[in-house]
C-alpha cells in the first residue's frame, strides 16, 4: 500500500516541482476566499449549518502552507505532501461536509462542482481520483459521526451522474490541453538544440582543425620513454593551434551563455562598461572571428571614416559583431562575390552586406526572439540578443534594406573628449592608490618603448628600473626585489619567455611571485596561450594606449594575488565530498580541492553521497553536481538537510553549467549554499569554500625590500629519505666528485664547441642533481640541457659554465653541511 501510494504522489511531486507557483495561488485563494465565502452566504441567507470552525481550520492549514520559508529545514522536504493533505481537506472534504450537513440544495451542489474544479487544477488524474475519494468519504465519515439523524440528500445523489461527466470531460480537456503545451514545448526544446547545435557547428570544427593541425605538429611515438624534440616551428605551430582551439572554445561557450540569457530574458550586466574605440573593436571582431577559410576572411573588410569613443561591454559587444558576420557570411556560397564591410563614422558603426537582402515583410520581426529570415537553421535569437546589448548601453541598432544589399546600423552614444579625460583621471587616480612606490623593472631593447613606459609609470608614482636586454634583468632580477616587471617578448640574447621561466624556475629567488607583464605585439589569442604557460600574469599590446596599460597591470596584479601556487595549502585539514555522474569532472574537480591541500571523497550520485554522509565521517563541505542520474543534486541537497544534525550545517556548493534565477530559487530552498558554474574555476571555487568555510585565502606576499634570501639548493624531503634509508653519507661522498668532474666535461666541451659532448655530459648531471637532492642545480642544469637539445646553439650567456660550476660547488657545500646538522642532531 506505501509503495502503491508513493508511486501516486510522484506524479504530484513531478506535477509540482518544477514550479510551486499554481500551489501559492491557491494558497492565496483559500485564505482569502473561504471567509469570504461565509460572508457572502450568510448575507444572502442564513445556513442551517455555521461551518466557521471548519473554515477557520482551513484557514489556518494554509496559513501553515504560506509560511513555508519559517519551516524548520527538517519540515521542509515534507511540504508537498502535507499541501496534498491541505488541498484534500480544504477543497472536497470541506464542501461536501457543509453541503451535506445543509441538505444539499443548489447551493451545495455549485460548492461541490467549484471544489472539484480546482481540485483538477491542482493536480493530475490520478491524484485527483485519490483525493476527491478520500475527501468525500472523510466528508460522508464525518458527517455520520457528527449528524444525530444522518440521510442523503436526493438532489446531490441525482447530479453525481453530471459530476462524474464533467471530471472526466474536465480531465480530458485538460491533458488534452497539456498534451499541446508539451508538443510546443518539445518543438522549441527540438528547435533550440537543433539550433544550438547548429551554432556550435562552427566553433566544434574549428577545435577539431586545432587538434588535427596539433597532431601533424608532434613528434612521431615511441614506446620508450625517452625525449623527443620538437622543432621550434612546430612549437610555434602548437601555440599557434591551441590559441586557436581555446578561442573556439570560448566562442562556443559565448553562443551558449547568449542563447541561454535570451531564452531566460537576463539583463545584460552593465556594471564593466569602459570606453571603447569603435575602429578598435571593429578591427578586432574582424580579426578575431572564427572564419571557415581564406575566402571568407578575404569578403570581409573595415572602413573608417571618424572613429569614435563610446561606453561597451568589449566581450558583449564583440559578439554583437560576430552575430551580424556570421549572419552575412552564411550567404557567401550562394553569392560567391559577396562582400562585407563594417563602416565607423561618428556616433555609426555599419554592418554591410552585398548578399541577397531581407524581404520588407520580414523587417517589422527582424529582431523578435526564435525569428529568423532567409535561413533554414539558426537560434533566431541572435539579432535578439543584439538589440538588448545595443540598448543596453544606450544604442540603437535597425536594419535597411536595398536589393542585393542588407545593412545593420547600430547608432551608439559618442563620449565626449570631457568625459573621456574625467575617465582618464578617475584611472589614473586610482593607479597612483595602487601602484605609489612599487618598484618596477622595464625590460625592452628599444629605448623608446622603454622611455614611454617609463614616463608613464613615474606618472603614477612607480619607482623604476630599466634593462635594455634578458641578461641585464635577470641581473637585476638576482639582485633586487621587483614589486612589478614589464617584459618585452621579443629581444636578442634572452627574450621575454626566457627570463620568465628563468624567474618562476627559482634562478632569481627573490622574485618568483613577482607580478610579470608582458609587453607584446603578438597576437592577443596566441599571447594570451604563450604568456600564460611561461609563467606571466597578463599581458598588454603593443602600442598600447595608457589606458589600457594601466588596466593590464591591474588586471595582471590581481591574477598574482590570486595565483594558484599562493592559494595551494588553503584548504589543509578539509575534507570535501565531491558528486558527479561523469567522472572527467569528478577527476578535475578532485583534483583541484587536492592541489589546494584538501581530502577528497568522490561520488558518482546522490545516493552514493548519503550513503557516504550517513558512515559518520567528518565531511566539511560537499559539492554536487545537479544533473545526476537516480537522485539529482536538488535531491540530494533536501535530503543531506533533512538528515542528522551534523548533516544538515554542512556547506552544499552546486556545480551547474547555467545557474538562472530559478535554478538558484529552487536551490536555495532545497538548502544549497552556493552555486559555481561549469567549467569550475580554481579561484572561484576556493573563494567559494574559503567563505563559507571561514577560512582566509592566501594573500599576496608581502614586499620585503631586505637582504635576499638564499635560494633553495636541497630538496631536504629527498635527502632526508635517504637518511632514514642509511644512503645518505654514501651518496654525498659519491655525487660531490662526479658533479664537479662532469661540470669539467661541460668545461672542455664548451671550450671544444663539442655538442655532443657537452649535452652526454649535461644529461649526467641533470640525472644526478635530480636524484641527488641538488634542487636549485637540478633545475638550472635541465634548463641549459633543454635549451641545447632544441636549438643546437649555445647559451647567449657567456658566463653559463662558470654560473654551472658555482651553482655545482654551492650545492655540494650544502649537501655536506646538511649532512653534518643530521649527523650532529643524531649525536646530541
Amino acid at each position: 500500500m506505501t509503495h502503491w501510494f508513493s508511486r501516486i504522489f510522484s506524479y504530484y511531486r513531478a506535477y509540482h516541482q518544477p514550479s510551486p507557483l499554481l500551489l501559492r495561488y491557491m494558497i492565496v485563494f483559500g485564505i482569502v476566499g473561504l471567509p469570504a465565502m461565509y460572508m457572502l452566504r450568510f448575507l444572502r441567507s442564513p445556513s442551517t449549518y455555521d461551518d466557521i470552525l471548519l473554515r477557520l481550520f482551513d484557514v489556518a492549514i494554509l496559513a501553515v502552507l504560506a509560511l513555508r520559508a519559517y519551516w524548520p529545514d527538517r519540515a521542509k522536504p515534507y511540504y508537498l505532501h502535507f499541501s496534498y493533505f491541505v488541498m484534500t481537506v480544504s477543497l472536497p472534504m470541506t464542501f461536501v461536509f457543509s453541503s451535506l450537513m445543509n441538505g444539499g440544495g443548489p447551493g451545495a451542489v455549485g460548492n461541490t462542482f467549484m471544489a472539484v474544479f480546482m481540485l483538477l487544477l491542482l493536480t493530475d488524474w490520478r491524484n485527483l481520483i485519490v483525493m476527491l475519494l478520500a475527501g468525500f468519504g472523510a466528508a460522508a465519515g464525518l458527517y455520520v459521526m457528527v449528524s444525530p439523524e444522518p440521510r442523503v440528500p436526493m438532489d446531490y445523489v441525482m447530479r453525481l451522474p453530471l459530476l462524474l461527466i464533467s471530471i472526466i470531460g474536465g480531465s480530458v480537456f485538460k491533458f488534452a490541453l497539456e498534451q499541446g503545451a508539451a508538443e510546443r514545448v518539445r518543438q522549441a526544446y527540438a528547435s533550440l538544440a537543433g539550433s544550438i547545435a547548429h551554432e556550435m557547428r562552427n566553433p566544434l570544427a574549428q577545435v577539431r582543425h586545432s587538434l588535427e593541425q596539433i597532431r601533424q605538429s608532434l613528434p612521431l611515438p615511441s614506446a620508450r620513454a625517452q625525449e623527443q624534440v620538437i622543432d621550434a616551428h612546430s612549437v610555434e605551430q602548437l601555440y599557434r593551434h591551441v590559441s586557436q582551439g581555446e578561442t573556439a572554445v570560448r566562442r562556443g561557450l559565448q553562443v551558449i551563455t547568449m542563447t541561454l540569457d535570451e531564452v531566460n530574458a537576463k539583463a545584460l550586466n552593465t556594471e564593466r562598461l569602459s570606453y571603447a574605440s569603435a575602429e578598435e573593436l571593429c578591427r578586432k571582431a574582424v580579426a578575431e572571428f572564427g572564419y571557415e577559410d581564406e575566402v571568407q576572411r578575404s569578403s570581409v573588410s573595415v572602413v573608417v571614416k571618424r572613429d569614435f569613443v563610446f561606453r561597451a561591454d568589449e566581450t558583449a559587444f564583440l559578439f554583437v559583431l560576430f552575430n551580424l558576420l556570421k549572419n552575412a557570411l552564411h550567404y557567401l556560397p550562394a553569392y560567391p562575390g559577396m562582400h562585407v564591410r563594417l563602416e565607423v563614422d561618428e556616433g555609426r558603426i555599419c554592418v554591410t552586406d552585398t548578399g541577397p537582402g531581407i524581404p520588407a515583410e520580414a523587417l517589422a520581426e527582424l529582431f523578435q526572439p526564435f525569428n529568423t529570415s532567409g535561413k533554414s537553421s539558426g537560434t533566431g535569437l541572435g539579432l535578439a540578443y543584439c538589440r538588448r546589448a545595443v540598448e543596453a548601453i544606450g544604442g540603437k541598432i535597425s536594419c535597411n534594406c536595398a536589393p542585393g544589399t542588407t545593412s545593420f546600423v547600430m547608432e551608439m552614444p559618442p563620449v565626449s573628449r570631457e568625459e573621456i579625460e574625467t575617465g582618464r583621471e578617475r584611472v589614473f587616480a586610482q593607479a597612483r592608490r595602487e601602484f605609489a612606490n612599487k618598484l618596477v623593472l622595464v625590460v625592452d631593447d628599444d629605448a623608446g618603448i622603454r622611455a614611454s613606459t617609463r614616463q608613464l609609470l613615474l606618472s603614477l608614482m612607480c619607482s623604476v628600473r630599466e634593462a635594455a636586454d634578458g641578461i641585464e634583468a635577470l641581473q637585476a632580477l638576482r639582485e633586487t626585489k621587483f614589486d612589478m616587471v614589464v617584459l618585452d617578448l621579443n629581444m636578442p640574447r634572452m627574450d621575454g619567455y626566457e627570463i620568465a621561466e628563468s624567474v618562476r624556475g627559482q634562478l632569481a629567488p627573490l622574485n618568483r611571485d613577482t607580478c610579470l607583464l608582458a609587453h607584446t605585439a603578438e597576437p592577443e589569442h596566441v599571447a594570451r596561450v604563450k604568456t600564460a604557460k611561461a609563467g606571466f600574469d597578463g599581458f598588454v599590446a603593443k602600442p598600447a594606449d595608457p589606458v589600457a596599460f594601466i588596466e593590464a597591470l591591474q588586471l595582471a596584479v590581481t591574477q598574482r594575488a590570486s595565483a594558484p601556487e599562493r592559494m595551494a595549502g588553503s584548504l589543509h585539514d578539509r575534507t570535501i565530498l565531491v558528486a558527479d555522474d561523469n567522472a572527467y569532472n569528478r577527476m578535475s574537480v578532485a583534483g583541484t580541492l587536492r592541489h589546494l591541500g584538501a581530502t577528497v571523497i568522490e561520488a558518482s550520485d546522490g545516493e552514493a553521497v548519503l550513503a557516504l554522509l550517513s558512515q559518520g565521517g567528518t565531511v566539511d563541505a560537499v559539492l554536487l553536481d545537479l544533473q545526476m542520474p537516480r537522485m539529482g543534486g536538488m535531491e540530494t541537497a533536501r535530503a543531506i538537510r533533512s538528515g542528522a544534525a551534523g548533516e544538515r550545517r554542512i556547506p552544499i556548493i552546486a556545480i551547474t553549467g547555467y545557474a538562472g534565477p530559478q535554478v538558484i530559487a529552487e536551490g536555495s530552498a532545497a538548502g544549497i549554499s552556493d552555486f559555481i558554474t561549469k567549467p569550475v574555476d580554481q579561484a572561484a571555487l576556493q573563494s567559494k569554500l574559503a567563505q563559507l568555510l571561514g577560512l582566509r585565502t592566501a594573500s599576496a606576499a608581502p614586499v620585503v625590500h631586505a637582504q635576499a634570501q638564499e635560494p633553495v639548493l636541497l630538496d631536504e624531503g629527498r635527502l632526508a629519505n635517504y637518511l632514514r634509508l642509511g644512503m645518505l653519507a654514501e651518496l654525498v661522498d659519491d655525487f660531490v666528485p662526479r658533479s664537479m668532474a662532469l661540470v669539467g666535461q661541460v668545461r672542455r666541451a664548451s671550450d671544444a664547441r663539442d655538442m655532443q659532448a657537452a649535452l652526454d655530459a649535461m644529461h649526467s648531471l641533470v640525472g644526478m642533481s635530480g636524484e641527488g637532492g641538488a634542487k636549485s642545480l637540478h633545475r638550472y642544469a635541465r634548463e641549459l640541457y633543454v635549451a641545447l637539445r632544441e636549438t643546437g646553439q649555445w647559451p647567449a650567456e657567456d658566463l653559463w659554465v662558470t654560473h654551472l660550476g658555482e651553482l655545482t660547488e654551492t650545492s655540494n657545500t650544502a649537501l655536506r653541511e646538511w649532512l653534518r646538522a643530521q649527523g650532529a642532531a643524531a649525536i646530541g
